[in-house]
């Protein structure tokens, strides 16, 4: 049986972007929606959604740094 193989996987550092801001979107909506509700369930889910929004918050600022240049010259 063959392997299905990916034919792009490079992932554009644009792609990256728009997947850590969809990432936030989504995780920022069930962290407010859960805030509203009620009940154990959601108690979980508002805070796996809480860490969910730091981890794709980080994910996005280290995106937006800039590359760091390895060939600095010494004084």
């Amino acid at each position: 049986m063959k392997k299905k193989t990916i034919e792009n996987k490079n992932i554009t550092l644009e792609d990256k972007k728009k997947y850590a801001k969809v990432g936030m979107t989504v995780s920022i909506g069930v962290l407010t929606a859960t805030g509203f509700m009620q009940g154990k369930g959601t108690k979980a889910l508002h805070i796996w959604s809480g860490a969910a929004l730091i981890g794709f918050s980080l994910w996005h600022h280290m995106l937006y740094q800039p590359k760091a240049n390895n060939n600095i010259k010494a004084k």
